[in-house]
């Protein structure tokens, strides 16, 4: 696989953040993490965690991140249609790790539910 796009250090910018979230989903190496919550939601949707796979594989990122719970790490949300989402858009609350390659699913949620 090609070398990440640049820049590493976070908290990138929403065009840099759907190139970097992309590049490490499509990594078979990476290790994907699910909150409960982030479970339990795709199962109130009927969706499929490679529904997940597929937006942070194809998604866009719109938004600035929110610093997360944990110093250095950010979330970002992500979003796109999938392949089960009857043409409705998904958005993933997402916390990437570039080393480790690691993607923490927070949660998932339609884009048109309030």
């Amino acid at each position: 696989m090609a070398r990440p796009p640049r820049p590493a250090n976070q908290p990138w910018r929403p065009a840099q953040a759907a190139e970097r979230i992309r590049w490490i989903a499509q990594d078979d190496a990476t290790e994907l993490s699910y909150k409960q919550h982030a479970i339990e939601q795709l199962r109130t949707r009927n969706l499929l965690m490679g529904d997940v796979l597929h937006v942070l594989k194809t998604g866009f990122v719109y938004e600035n991140p929110q610093k997360a719970s944990r110093d250095g790490f950010w979330k970002y949300k992500i979003e796109n249609k999938s392949p089960n989402s009857r043409s409705r858009e998904i958005r993933v609350v997402v916390i990437p790790s570039v080393k480790p390659q690691i993607l923490k699913i927070i949660t998932v949620m339609w884009i048109d539910e309030r």
